[in-house]
């Protein structure tokens, strides 16, 4: 499949089948026409003398200091060298890429000034997987992602280091084995590069896309403990849910209808006495709904960064160049913090759903789910896992965009720190995914104990696939093991797998909104 920089619409799947490789970008005769003309113009301001910030004047607060033309060729190659201030560990191979699959999207817009040559040099890194290393801290979301993005491009001038089939090398060292020359930076190219919100942005797409897989699995799984624990079925109506419409609501709503359709179990219990179920059970649409709404919310926003130019200035023409704002992270900011919260809250009532199954209150359910208890322990302990992470990402969700601390002698008086509101939401969503994976060994547990009755076919066929990799606990073992395959389970995405397999035969597990929540 074909990727055209430029010109098609940036999607967070789309990144990430360039990222992985299932697609391969390429810019269009018609896009380097454009990129050539943003390249001439910034040429003829120097060549007539016209003051523009960043072309021919220093940066931030040295914005009022004049750069003689013959020097500004030096003043990019400085800016990449005096912003290469990142520290802590090296982001993820992945983010680094993803990082250059969306700058590239964004120069070949045509209104930063960038070279042919350069965006030539940017996508031989990405086709040949030659990935920058960039430090995860330093950037303050504001004028962009400065710190990382320098690191990020580095290499362009023969310096940093660079990832080569898993080792990390010396650019300069690597560059002379390959018989390739560092680039010379023209006019603003150096400013055009560390200027942008890619940072910001490559994180958000992995968040977009690892939290898709945990709302879906949070589904199922909810759907499997409601059969475990003897829950109701009716709290998921459709005319319920039509009295308060949200999208995500009602899609998660239907999902748990089909999941349970043609459940034994259900019929099991019909007229049973008990007349509501705890919340962590009853109220899964309006709290998964919830986060799959502030899911929605983020990936639209995302969408609209992505296709969008953050540089500063902006270069229309010769005569018309905007020295603004479009590099403050703030639009992702706040959304990445929402999105953290709506994450952490689907651990939270993940970790309510697994106590509930460890009482022993429910009939037929052994306390902390094992027959022989005393001498075991049964699951209490994956319980106190759960705790600790429940409690991790509540300490993770303080808003990072609720600070801000002036930069650039005052000249940058307010930031976003969207980096970190990124970097941050991934974690909670790592810590999430453990969650998850914890309720699974719960809930397939829980399962085993209501034979010979059985659930419907969706659910039947996702604990088949889990006891083909965890057996049931009959006593007690090394339960980090469990944990460690039911985690391979959910990042595989084998359940959403069965699931999907159910749709495509023509069941009505898709809801009215699936497309809405689906990451393309």
């Amino acid at each position: 499949m074909k990727f055209e920089y430029g010109s098609d619409h940036l999607t967070a799947g789309r990144a990430v089948a360039l990222c992985e490789g299932r697609m391969r970008g390429v810019i269009t005769p018609a896009v380097r026409e454009r990129v050539q003309r943003s390249e001439r113009a910034i040429a003829d301001i120097v060549a007539e003398g016209r003051v523009v910030y960043g072309v021919n004047t220093g940066f931030g607060s040295l914005c009022t200091t004049i750069i003689s033309a013959e020097d500004t060729r030096k003043l990019q190659y400085n800016i990449l060298r005096s912003h290469s201030v990142g520290v802590g560990d090296p982001v993820p191979v992945y983010i680094a890429k993803l990082m250059l699959i969306i700058k590239v999207h964004a120069l070949c817009l045509g209104y930063s000034g960038i070279r042919l040559e350069t965006l030539e040099r940017i996508l031989w890194h990405i086709e040949n997987d030659i990935i920058p290393v960039v430090p995860s801290q330093g950037s303050v979301g504001a004028s962009g992602d400065l710190a990382p993005l320098a690191h990020l491009f580095l290499p362009l001038i023969g310096q940093g280091k660079v990832m080569v089939k898993g080792n990390v090398v010396d650019t300069g060292i690597f560059l002379q084995e390959s018989g390739m020359n560092p680039l010379q930076l023209g006019p603003k190219e150096g400013l055009a590069l560390i200027n942008g919100t890619q940072f910001i942005a490559a994180y958000a797409v992995k968040v977009i896309e690892r939290l898709h897989g945990c709302l879906a699995h949070a589904d199922i799984i909810g759907a499997m403990m409601i059969e475990g624990l003897l829950g109701s079925v009716r709290p998921f109506e459709e005319r319920l849910h039509q009295l308060r419409p949200y999208k995500g609501n009602i899609h998660v709503a239907h999902r748990i209808r089909c999941l349970l359709n043609n459940s034994e179990i259900l019929r099991s219990h019909a007229n049973c006495g008990r007349v509501q179920d705890p919340y962590s059970l009853r109220c899964i649409p309006q709290v998964h709904g919830a986060s799959r709404n502030a899911w929605l919310h983020m990936k639209e926003l995302l969408e609209t960064e992505l296709n969008s130019v953050t540089d500063n200035p902006i270069v229309f023409d010769k005569d018309n160049t905007v020295s603004g704002g479009n590099f403050h992270g703030q639009p992702l900011a706040l959304a990445l913090d929402y999105t953290a919260l709506a994450a952490a809250e689907l651990g939270n009532i993940s970790d309510r759903r697994i106590y509930l199954a460890l009482e022993g209150n429910t009939e037929g359910l052994p306390v902390l789910l094992m027959k022989d208890t005393g001498i075991n322990s049964g699951f209490m302990l994956p319980q106190y896992t759960t705790a600790a992470l429940v409690s991790e990402n509540k300490s993770l969700v303080y808003p990072a965009s609720a600070d801000s601390i002036p930069t650039s002698l005052g000249q940058e008086d307010h930031v976003s720190m969207g980096s970190i509101s990124a970097r941050k939401a991934l974690q909670v969503i790592s810590n999430l995914e453990k969650i998850l994976a914890i309720e699974l060994l719960c809930a397939a547990q829980c399962f085993d104990f209501r034979r010979p009755l059985k659930s419907g076919a969706i659910l039947e066929a996702c604990h088949t696939v889990i006891r083909t990799h965890i057996d049931h606990a009959e006593e007690d073992r090394i339960f980090a093991h469990d944990i460690e395959k039911a985690l391979t389970l959910i990042e595989h995405r084998e359940l959403l797998d069965v699931v999907n397999a159910y749709a495509d035969e023509g069941n009505d597990i898709r809801s009215p909104y699936d497309e809405l929540f689906e990451v393309y």
